[in-house]
């Protein structure tokens, strides 16, 4: 075990790979209606990920991430706050390309806010998504 950031870590485990239960255990946290909102969410990306993206914690928020070679980038993550809720596509960029399609939620370079009793369309979130990973991909090039 190694010590990062003053918690204890196995040595060559990425930080994604703490797993859903940990996913689970901040979802059980939020209180309603974003929970249910953050439910929806979850489910949304997990259908718009590639069946290879794992699920954990990351920067404090549930979030998707894949192997590339032998890294861990992340695809988006999503998080309750006190009046709303975000999504986190993990990617300035992103936010930049689809600044048309996100011009009806509060953003910043990192993310957008939805209301905490309504996620975004699922259309949306599969754009976000596809969006990132063709900035993966095209990054990954040599």
């Amino acid at each position: 075990m190694k010590k990062t950031d003053g918690r204890k870590q196995k040595v060559g485990v990425s930080p994604m790979e703490n797993g859903p239960l940990q996913v689970e255990a901040y979802l059980d946290a939020v209180p309603e209606p974003a929970q249910t909102t953050l439910r929806q969410l979850r489910a949304a990306l997990r259908s718009a990920v590639p069946a290879e993206a794992n699920e954990a914690m990351s920067y404090g928020m549930p979030a998707f991430g894949r192997s590339v070679g032998r890294k861990q980038v992340r695809l988006a993550g999503y998080a309750a706050f006190k009046k709303h809720c975000g999504y986190f596509p993990m990617s300035s960029r992103v936010m930049t390309v689809l600044a048309e399609e996100l011009r009806e939620f509060s953003s910043s370079k990192g993310g957008f806010q939805f209301p905490l009793d309504q996620p975004p369309r699922l259309a949306l979130v599969k754009k976000l998504v596809k969006a990132r990973l063709a900035e993966i991909e095209l990054q990954a090039r040599p």
